[in-house]
């Protein structure tokens, strides 16, 4: 017998149980990345979260499990369904709460079905896991479930009641570059000319600019680090979900894991690009500034990360969604996936019809960027 449960909390959940479902070392999908949002106010009703994460086991063990969510909004999840709930509410229903599969404030492709590393297991395991969260939908009455930035192994355990919607990203792959020059060769004159116009000009500017270990820098750096966060999301009109406590837990729990591009003046921080890392991949997440320097965004948030995946051998950075001025830098563009299922049959089949268009106009974009690839053509 698999007794399904669902969870208030992460820390229902031991950790070491949690983390041995997962396929990789993916931080995001960690528990201690997931239990350091909850614990630090990131992860709050008020602010449209509700940890309801789901577990199943067999005789008390658990097997399988998804980071899993109530949302009584659409903040913080990057797959953008406002239009559906305009849409659903104008016709008189409730689109809120709805349930979401995925990491909160996290628009990286990863995990969402963890199922250990049995693959004879896991086809079966995946599907009762998404077989369980339409259950859960239709027994709390709700309009529909998520579930975003799958990777690709996930994808096939969602039936054809769920739609598929894609978007794309700009990631930087590692042909095992032996340092920055010998990326810098492989794109076109042009590009190559540009990028290294654009790290002179940051030099001039007369800053120390350099990477760090999350554990290398105290407590108190880390609170400038989240108030350049802050105060950046502030002025765009943004909302800065992270707290100061989480960039604390940060330095505390994922330590080295975390990775900060800093540019200083003296002993002054004034801006700051924060990444995770993975065995294999770099990922860029935030970026806080006091001041607005030519071109030190780029240095901070991509050619710092660039240098930093190959002097670590990884395969990849992942800089953070959208940007198509990531193409003239050497990310190429690659396509995300979520998978969505709407209780109500009607407003369904209207959905999945502008979701075709939607993905017709997705593999056009792809085409026309990979036209303009900076890479040279040998």
């Amino acid at each position: 017998m698999i007794e399904a449960r669902f969870h208030d909390s992460i820390t229902d959940i031991p950790s070491a149980k949690w983390d041995a479902l997962r396929p990789d070392d993916n931080p995001f999908l960690s528990h201690t990345f997931l239990a350091g949002l909850e614990h630090t106010g990131c992860i709050r009703p008020e602010w449209g979260w509700q940890a309801h994460h789901f577990g199943l086991y067999r005789k008390g063990e658990l097997i399988a499990a998804a980071p899993l969510y109530l949302k009584g909004n659409s903040h913080g999840e990057f797959v953008f369904d406002w239009n559906w709930a305009g849409t659903w509410e104008r016709a008189g229903g409730d689109y809120y709460p709805k349930l979401l599969n995925a990491v909160p404030y996290s628009p990286v492709t990863g995990p969402r079905l963890l199922v250990g590393r049995d693959p004879a297991q896991a086809p079966a395991l995946r599907g009762l896991l998404v077989q369980a969260m339409q259950q859960q939908a239709e027994c709390l009455q709700l309009s529909s479930v998520h579930s975003n930035f799958l990777q690709d192994t996930d994808l096939e355990a969602f039936n054809d009641d769920w739609m598929a919607r894609n978007d794309v990203q700009f990631h930087w792959h590692n042909r095992g570059y032996a340092d920055f020059d010998a990326f810098l060769a492989v794109l076109n004159h042009k590009k190559r000319k540009n990028i290294r116009h654009e790290r002179q000009r940051v030099t001039c500017h007369g800053l120390q600019i350099g990477m760090h270990g999350g554990a290398e820098l105290d407590a108190r750096t880390w609170q400038r680090i989240h108030t350049l966060y802050t105060s950046t999301f502030d002025a765009k009109g943004n909302h800065a979900a992270l707290t100061e406590p989480f960039f604390q837990y940060l330095r505390k729990e994922l330590g080295n894991t975390v990775q900060l591009a800093l540019a200083r003046q003296g002993e002054e921080i004034l801006a700051a690009a924060l990444m995770l890392r993975s065995a294999t991949t770099l990922y860029g997440r935030y970026w806080g500034a006091c001041v607005d320097l030519p071109d030190l965004h780029f240095e901070l948030c991509y050619y710092q990360g660039i240098e930093y995946a190959i002097a670590q051998g990884l395969e990849r950075f992942e800089p953070g969604a959208q940007g198509e001025h990531k193409l003239a830098r050497g990310f190429l563009p690659v396509r995300t996936h979520s998978r969505h299922y709407l209780l109500h049959e009607g407003f369904r089949d209207v959905i999945d019809r502008a979701l075709a268009q939607e993905r017709e106009g997705v593999e056009a974009y792809v085409r026309e960027l990979l036209d303009h690839s900076p890479y040279a053509k040998s």
